[in-house]
């Protein structure tokens, strides 16, 4: 079997979204999630005028090996951007070798861990009485996990929340310029707890409540928030500062109990080496799209298991349903799986591109039968939705100093 063609293609049903389809000379193809929010058009030059010609010819079975030769092979490593694509092409690799070997990926990863992939949903709202509502809401639907996000009074918009839109799909993308937002540590801190003190008391403790904090804060702040939050018994509080120097998250581990996530930004498991070594954070949550590739995710996972740090990967509608579905596979496999984000079943237009089957049941997702990854596209359908820039948004101070978003 060879690669005969690789295809890149680009469209924007509701959002912009990227996708890797890798043809081989046997018919058989596979498909990759190759989404980098905001700079979409980077990642389809690097695999369209650097990486696709490389792959012309060679054997698709041979994944470690075409892996290897994309990372090693650059001498650039790493980044978002060459992280992101090799993500894409690792993945239509291994959906090539599913439909090739007739087995689901899961199969091939070496079987299932669990019955399902327990998921945890976004719960965000202007108000306190809006993000319960939201909450209850998904509570009925069946859901045990929830991330509560919500508007500071006072405050233009902060993240989680965009100025009265309520679906989860309009809170990014499509923008010509990236929307600019206001920051305050002092409001915030002494906002948040009181969502969760509501939370626990209208819901109690038989659900689990997360948080994400998206690094607007330092170590010591951090650490205050966990402390204030432990009475709550988060499932986990998510990003409490930015990761680039992974010192930040002892300082936060030595204050408080409440457990810590991050990852999302994180593209090999070299980023977080020292954070899972010195158990600093007890979910990664690295994705499949941007950290490599399902390839790595499986170093990534075992190296984690070793230090008790479980696997709960990034699932924002950044990714499209191919990462959902591939994450769905990593899942049902990693012994150290803990909790997977999960955003819904998209729209009708990002339905009318991704073809894909899964069910929910329990507050878990059970992952597809089918070979390979078990999502296919239409291709016709996509030039129906074309490309149109956008940004993620921008935060600043009140003061007007540009910080995290």
């Amino acid at each position: 079997m060879k690669i005969e063609r690789i295809k890149v293609l680009v469209s924007r049903p509701g959002r912009n979204f990227v996708t890797v389809k890798i043809e081989t000379d046997e018919g058989i193809y596979g498909v990759g999630d190759a989404t980098l929010n905001g700079r979409e058009m980077a990642v389809a030059a690097y695999l369209e005028e650097h990486i696709a010609p490389c792959l012309i010819g060679k054997d698709p079975r041979n994944i470690e090996d075409i892996w290897q030769y994309l990372y090693r092979g650059a001498y650039w490593r790493k980044g978002p951007v060459t992280m992101t694509a090799i993500g894409a092409i690792d993945m239509a690799l291994w959906d090539i070798l599913g439909k090739h070997a007739e087995l689901p990926v899961w199969q091939l990863l070496g079987g299932k861990s669990r019955q399902g992939v327990t998921v945890y949903v976004h719960a965000n709202g202007e108000s306190i009485d809006e993000v319960m509502d939201n909450t209850a809401n998904f509570i009925e639907q069946g859901y045990k996990a929830i991330r509560l996000q919500c508007a500071i009074p006072s405050t233009k918009g902060t993240y989680g929340t965009l100025e009265g839109k309520k679906n989860y799909f309009e809170l990014q993308g499509n923008r010509p310029l990236p929307p600019e937002q206001t920051w305050s540590t002092r409001k915030y801190m002494n906002f948040i707890p009181e969502l969760f003190k509501v939370a626990r008391e209208r819901f109690g403790y038989g659900i689990d409540l997360l948080h994400d904090v998206h690094s607007r804060l330092t170590p010591i702040e951090a650490a205050r928030l966990g402390k204030l939050l432990e009475p709550y018994d988060l499932l986990f509080l998510e990003d409490t500062v930015t990761a680039e120097n992974p010192a930040g998250y002892s300082i936060i581990r030595q204050h408080t109990t409440t457990p810590l996530a991050v990852g999302e930004i994180f593209n090999t498991i070299w980023d977080a080496k020292a954070l899972i070594e010195t158990q600093s954070i007890d979910y990664i949550r690295t994705a499949v799209s941007h950290g490599g590739g399902i390839t790595p995710m499986r170093k990534l996972s075992a190296f984690a298991d070793l230090y008790h740090v479980k696997m709960a990967p990034h699932g924002a509608p950044d990714l499209s349903p191919i990462s959902t579905m591939a994450h769905l596979h990593l899942n049902s496999w990693a012994p150290n799986f803990g909790i997977q984000e999960f955003v819904g079943f998209g729209t009708p237009e990002l339905n009318a591109i991704f073809k894909y089957e899964y069910s929910l049941k329990d507050g878990m997702l059970l992952v597809s039968d089918k070979p390979g990854l078990g999502i296919d596209i239409d291709e016709d359908a996509m030039g129906n939705y074309p490309y149109v820039r956008s940004y993620l948004p921008v935060s600043r101070l009140e003061d007007g100093t540009l910080w995290n978003w």
